[in-house]
């Protein structure tokens, strides 16, 4: 059996939900209407940092935000797959995009929507207060919750493992 580290030297790319991994999955209503979400700069650095070296990332979710969609391209994520009511849908059409191998996906969920895509890639990954299917499902789960650098936890990772991470 290979074990978590071993699988990281493989990962070429990366998909992250947003409410409850790339947030701590609250929202708050502007007097406006608008929706925002808290996201970590630890985890913000991280996937820059994962661009620059290459990576493809993507981000699948539920959520529908044109002030996320800005955020995310304004580090560097093109493919944004939001408003993704089926994520199935969205995660095929992503690796048919990019002619990519599911086995070389590192993917992290935190609830039942995020299960079905997770079952199909290579690394499954979750924050620690995932739902508890997601976590049984999962190689890897983070010490650190959705929202607080849990994403930086496992791209720190697949970095360090293929010597891809600075050390200044």
């Amino acid at each position: 059996m290979t074990n978590f580290k071993e699988l990281l030297t493989g990962i070429k790319t990366f998909v992250f939900d947003v409410d409850g991994v790339l947030t701590d999955g609250t929202v708050t209503l502007m007097p406006d209407g608008t929706l925002v979400r808290k996201l970590d700069t630890h985890d913000l650095y991280a996937l820059e940092l994962a661009i620059s070296n290459h990576f493809r990332v993507a981000v699948i979710s539920r959520t529908s935000s044109p002030p996320l969609r800005q955020t995310l391209a304004g580090i560097g994520i093109t493919d944004s797959y939001l408003n993704a009511s089926i994520k199935k849908e969205a995660f095929d059409e992503f690796c048919l995009t990019y002619d990519l191998l599911p086995a070389d996906i590192l993917i992290m969920g935190d609830d039942m929507p995020d299960y079905e895509i997770m079952q199909l890639c290579g690394v499954r990954t979750c924050p620690a207060d995932a739902a508890s299917e997601i976590r049984s499902l999962c190689q890897y789960i983070s010490p650190r919750k959705g929202g607080n650098g849990c994403v930086r936890d496992v791209i720190e990772q697949v970095l360090k493992a293929q010597g891809k991470w600075p050390n200044k």
